[in-house]
């Protein structure tokens, strides 16, 4: 059965709420009653038929077309189906995911796959700062789940990460896996400065070449463990080139010492 698709019209001239596109949330209804679903603004009150031409089909599976970064909250809280985004997106992607497949080919604003707890997030593009964090006032940020960015992801990729893998084949920003309680998180470019800072537990996995660590990380020496070989047959489905790095040897570093310093970061040489 071919999927539910929704055309942009034009572009719109305020930030919209598309967390009720959900296939759990249209399950049953018709194209009519979809067509009349509200979409929360910034300021006047629209529905789906003034936004998109709606073709009716499985909302198992959502076509969005046209998407443009005024796109908030893409594929908030799905637990199951597939969403398929041609174009970018806005904030908090993939926001509270308990399961599913949703795809942005295309970029991806802050806070995307913030309290992700299942599922495959993949950004085809670059995804902002904040990618898998906690929004202020909350304890945890990503929670379970893959989340893969092709692209560039922005500063504190990860921070607080409690569960789950995320894998950044481009660069990242400043702080990328601060504060990490748990979970792994790969980047296969340069990170940028403080990796792993006050990190807990946890494991990064960074490209040779990343930015200056914090001193406060022990150097454990050159290792070839059977484990990280092992989680490359995990990753592969995912990202070849991480499973690659995987299997090399690593240089492995334990801390944050300044905190619990029961968390590693491995480098190894980029491909």
């Amino acid at each position: 059965m071919k999927p539910l698709v929704l055309t942009l019209r034009q572009r719109p001239k305020q930030r919209l709420d598309l967390s009720p596109l959900v296939p759990h949330l249209l399950a049953g209804k018709t194209a009519s009653q979809i067509e009349r679903i509200a979409l929360q603004t910034t300021r006047q009150s629209v529905d789906v038929a003034e936004i998109f031409r709606v073709r009716m089909g499985d909302v198992e599976r959502i076509l969005i077309e046209g998407a443009c970064e005024r796109f908030d909250h893409v594929g908030q809280s799905m637990t199951g189906g597939e969403i398929r985004v041609d174009g970018d997106v806005g904030t908090q992607a993939g926001r509270l995911m308990a399961g599913g497949r949703l795809v942005i080919r295309g970029n991806a604003g802050p806070w995307a796959a913030s309290g992700m707890r299942g599922g495959e997030f993949q950004i085809l593009g670059g995804a902002g700062d904040h990618l898998g964090a906690p929004l202020a006032g909350e304890m945890t940020g990503m929670r379970g789940g893959v989340v893969v960015v092709r692209g560039p992801a922005g500063e504190r990729a990860g921070d607080r990460m409690r569960r789950g893998t995320m894998i950044i084949e481009g660069k990242s920003g400043a702080y990328t896996g601060s504060r990490m309680i748990a979970g792994t998180l790969l980047v296969l470019d340069q990170a940028g400065p403080l990796p792993g800072f006050l990190m807990k537990r946890g494991t990064i996995v960074l490209a040779e070449g990343s930015g200056e660590l914090s001193p406060t990380f022990l150097d454990c020496g050159q290792h070839q463990l059977l484990a990280m070989k092992l989680w490359s047959e995990f990753i592969r489905p995912y990202s070849k080139r991480a499973a690659s790095l995987l299997k090399r040897s690593l240089r492995r570093l334990a801390g944050d010492m300044a905190v619990l310093g029961k968390g590693e970061i491995f480098i190894g040489k980029r491909n």
